[in-house]
Order: structure tokens, then C-alpha cells, then sequence
């Protein structure tokens, strides 16, 4: 996943990517939920809210290992993009199920009406991180103060909520917007940039002088990659989302039992990835799919007390138009609960 689609949706940034997507009409490929394929088993399709990257090596490598076709089912893989999150995609019924870059994109979206509930949580945490440098570095929030930070646009929420959770006055901080490159650092325009810490590609350029401290130690606890359905799925088609749930969930843990083997099958499907840069992401993706969490809980565990916390941060932020929905609006325990059996305890 790239730092450029790996960030945080303001309200407006969602109704916007929203409209995109329901005005691409996300390209021609995308199958219908339940359709019937030749060989009998039923088609998922699962919408990304990025391109297709490391963030799916559970995925190819669940499909290519057959556990899709176990369950009776045949993996398509949508990707998103820039303007293209995927969630009026799963929204309007075109997609299965969708997994998008971060937790609060889902909050947003139920909060604008949309019916959709996540039940799982691919990333047990966020990569997002602020990078510096070891000359002027920024180890823990208060080394913000009298920095300019330079960031994605529709991540400066992320900041602001780092900054309030952290009594920092947002005045304190300039803050410049960036796109994919780290070069605002490098030619001095920044003192912080931002991006995906997996985005190995990108960060290399910032060398061994670089310094982060990413949003989770910084005190902002927020799921990345995490999985979501409509309600009408989770009443009407459970054997369906469990399914694939499943599936997934085995496929992580091939892909943390066998990471070059799993980089050789994701590279073999989208050849416009760097084999070499994925094999020195592949045991950090690894990492942040499995922790103490999942070895207790299996992987994809998530908890109500951190998504309450995350909706709390949200709407003291003024994010929610209205009423700041529920926990019981925006996640379920239930798939989870059902396919424990089935979901890998590797910490």
C-alpha cells in the first residue's frame, strides 16, 4: 500500500471519493455478490480502498492455496485507488466485501447513512508514522511543536487528532501538503513527512538517518486494513462473509508460515510490484497482522472498547455530521466469533 491511497478520509474527502466511485461505476469487471461461476462456487469480489499491493498477500496467497474453493467460493479482487475507496462499491451491493486503508473511513461512511459494518481488522496497527530526520527528529509527540509537517491532505485529521489527544494547540504546527514522495524532508521544505511505514519503495531514499514515530505510539489507536460487509450480507448471505473470512484469515497465516513463497504468487499476479523491495516488506506486513492480540485471539481480532475510542476522538474532532454513530453501528464481533476455529493465534 502506498502512502499516497493510505490515508484518512475527512467527512467532505469521503463524500467525495464516494461520488467518485459510484460515478467510475468501478470499471467492467466487477462482478455482482453470489455470482455463480463455471466451475459451481460462488464469486466474491472484494473491493480494495488502495492498489493492489502487500495489503492482499493473505488473499492471493488464500486463493492460490485453494481455501477460497474449500469453502466453496472464487476470489475477485477489485482494486481502489487514489479517488476510489471502494465503499460505495460494498455499499451498493456491487462488490461482496471491501477492505479499506484505515478504521475511521468506515465511521465516516455509517455516519453518512451508508450500511455497512467491519468484521475484522487486517493490521492490529496502523502503519501510519511521521518520518524525520536524525538531525531535527521527532521521537514523541511535544518534538512537534515548532515543526512544519508535511502530509497527505486527507491526513491532516490524523494530525489534528494526534495533536488534541496530545494538548498540543494545531498553531503550534505549520503543516504542508505532500503527495507520494518524501522529498519535502529531503530539500529541507519540511522537518515531517508522512506515509505508510510498509512503503519500503518510498522510504528508502530518507536512509539510515531517518527517524519515526508512528500514530499508534503516538497515542492515536486506529485499525488498518480492516474488513467490511452490508448488513444486509451479514443477515442474508452469513455463510457467504464467513466463508471468506475464513479463507482470508488461513491465508495470513500462510503467508506468515511461508513469506517468500507468498511474495513470489503476489508478484506473479500484479508484476508491476518490485519482487526485491516486497521481500524486505513481507516479515513487517507480517508483524503488523500478528501480535499478542491475535495469539490470543486469532487473526483479524479487534476489540468495541478500541472502537469506541476511536468514535469518541472522532466526534469530539466535529468529524460526524449529527449524532456520532455507535460501536454497534460500525463493527460486529459475530463473523469473528464464528470463525474462531479457523482464524491462526500466531502473536
Amino acid at each position: 500500500m502506498n502512502s499516497a491511497t493510505a490515508t484518512e478520509l475527512t467527512r467532505r474527502s469521503m463524500l467525495k471519493s464516494l461520488g467518485a466511485a459510484a460515478g467510475l461505476g468501478l470499471g467492467g469487471n466487477v462482478l455482482g455478490v453470489g455470482r455463480a461461476s463455471a466451475q459451481g462456487l460462488t464469486t466474491v469480489t472484494l473491493q480494495l480502498g488502495w492498489l493492489a499491493s502487500n495489503g492482499i498477500l493473505g488473499e492471493v496467497a488464500a486463493a492460490e492455496q485453494g481455501f477460497f474453493e474449500e469453502e466453496g467460493l472464487e476470489l475477485e479482487i477489485t482494486p481502489g485507488g487514489p479517488n476510489v475507496d471502494g465503499v460505495a462499491s460494498v455499499a451498493s451491493g456491487r462488490a461482496s466485501l471491501g477492505s479499506i486503508s484505515s478504521s475511521p473511513s468506515l465511521m465516516l461512511a455509517r455516519s453518512q447513512g451508508l450500511p455497512i459494518k467491519c468484521i475484522a481488522a487486517g493490521y492490529q496497527q496502523h502503519p501510519f508514522t511521521y518520518f524525520s530526520l536524525e538531525k531535527n527528529p521527532v521521537r514523541e509527540p511535544q518534538d512537534l511543536i515548532g515543526k512544519t509537517v508535511a502530509t497527505n491532505g486527507t491526513a491532516r485529521i490524523l494530525l489534528q487528532a494526534l495533536l488534541a489527544a496530545n494538548d498540543i494547540p494545531e498553531n503550534e504546527v505549520e503543516v504542508l501538503v505532500m503527495g507520494s514522495d518524501m522529498s519535502p524532508l529531503l530539500t529541507g521544505q519540511a522537518d515531517v513527512v508522512t506515509g505508510w511505514k510498509t512503503n519500503t519503495s518510498a522510504l528508502e531514499v530518507l536512509g539510515e538517518e531517518r527517524v519515526d514515530m508512528t500514530l499508534w505510539d503516538a497515542g492515536i489507536k486506529l485499525y488498518a486494513n480492516p474488513y467490511y460487509v452490508t448488513d444486509t450480507s451479514l443477515a442474508e448471505s452469513p455463510e457467504m462473509v464467513a466463508g471468506a473470512l475464513r479463507a482470508i484469515a488461513r491465508g495470513w497465516g500462510w503467508v506468515r508460515d511461508n513469506p517468500e513463497a507468498a511474495v513470489e504468487i503476489l508478484v506473479s499476479r500484479y508484476p508491476n510490484l518490485d519482487k526485491e523491495a516486497e521481500l524486505k516488506t513481507v516479515d513487517m506486513v507480517v508483524d503488523y497482522s500478528f501480535n499478542e492480540a491475535t495469539a490470543e485471539h486469532g487473526w483479524g481480532t479487534m476489540t468495541r472498547e478500541n472502537w469506541q475510542a476511536q468514535l469518541d476522538a472522532y466526534d469530539q474532532l466535529g468529524q460526524f455530521e449529527g449524532e456520532a454513530p455507535s460501536v454497534d453501528d460500525v463493527m460486529t464481533l459475530s463473523v469473528l466469533e464464528e470463525t474462531a476455529s479457523a482464524r491462526p493465534t500466531y502473536g
